[in-house]
């Protein structure tokens, strides 16, 4: 019997939690998240994208830095709108930063470093999100506050797991994988002059992302108060950062329904909520289209542009002919 590798299984995953969404709830509460956005909501959605995005690139700027594989702050910004894009239009939720790893690896001659350096960033920014929520589901009263134990608990298995990165013993290739971890974060997330600055990066884009969220709330005209959408956004979010999802699809509207139904707000209006969500990020994203199309084109024209052999081959014919 042959075992389903983990890549279609994580995209199954998603299409299976859509799809239990999609039977408990119907298919209004997925039509009415489209119906509610208007220009104004979807563009004031793209404005909020760009201190997003900016700050994700400024993360990734640092650490890519202490890695030795430094990316310019226009160049990070314009390769993470394009990955939002890819992330947005392919299965996974992360292939666009996968490429946006590679790209530049082989850019800066290091594939390796190059894709660990935005894995980190990206573990970095989900660790102080999954804080975040912690810290939210504490401090406010909400129906999801027993979620907060859970939350805590994995975040213990992180710092566990980051404990034998930093010490980096194990026998033979465990240890020299757990030593790579542990110089890959002293350099790149916990150097002395990029924490600080990942630290501010991250809380910007929860603090994005959040407001993104309840502007997605409103829209679809949920009525109550921010501090009791707070706690539930923030879950979402962090389902919404898990790999198992379908061009963002899945867990998220998943968490939605059961965060808003046993908040007493409805299932319904947290599937059109996830949903308005997610149409204000595509929207958001169409800028890394551009880049993509951009890129390729530059691409293109390179590869049409005669080289200079080719044209001192020409030259030198036409010196002799002449």
């Amino acid at each position: 019997m042959r075992v389903l590798s983990w890549r279609p299984a994580r995209w199954l995953t998603g299409l299976a939690v859509l799809g239990a969404v999609l039977w408990h709830t119907g298919a209004d509460p997925f039509v009415a998240g489209v119906q509610a956005l208007d220009a104004p909501t979807l563009a004031l959605g793209a404005g909020l994208a760009v201190p997003i995005t900016c700050a994700c690139a400024w993360r990734w700027h640092l650490v890519a830095r202490g890695l030795g594989v430094a990316v310019a702050p226009a160049a990070a910004v314009a390769s993470c709108y394009r990955a939002q894009f890819l992330n947005i239009v392919l299965p996974g939720g992360v292939l666009g930063d996968v490429h946006r790893g590679v790209r530049h690896g082989r850019l800066a001659g290091d594939t390796g470093r190059g894709v660990r350096a935005v894995a980190w960033e990206r573990t970095a920014g989900q660790v102080v999100q999954a804080l975040v929520a912690v810290g939210l589901l504490l401090l406010l009263p909400s129906a999801v506050r027993a979620s907060a134990p859970w939350v805590l608990g994995a975040l213990v298995v992180l710092a566990a797991v980051a404990g034998l990165v930093v010490v980096g013993t194990g026998p033979s290739w465990v240890g020299r994988v757990l030593r790579a971890l542990r110089d890959d974060w002293r350099h790149g997330v916990l150097a002395r002059a990029a924490w600080p600055g990942v630290l501010l990066a991250s809380l910007l884009a929860v603090a994005g992302h959040l407001a993104t969220y309840l502007l997605a709330a409103r829209a679809v005209g949920v009525a109550a108060s921010t501090a009791t959408l707070l706690p539930l956004a923030v879950l979402v979010l962090v389902a919404a950062g898990l790999p198992t999802n379908v061009a963002g699809w899945g867990p998220r509207e998943g968490a939605a329904a059961w965060t808003f139904g046993v908040a007493g707000l409805g299932a319904d209006q947290g599937v059109a909520t996830a949903v308005a969500y997610g149409a204000i990020v595509a929207v958001a994203s169409l800028p890394g289209a551009v880049v993509l199309v951009a890129g390729t084109a530059r691409r293109g024209a390179r590869r049409e542009a005669p080289g200079p052999a080719l044209l001192t081959a020409v030259a030198v014919e036409g010196q002799a002919r002449g």
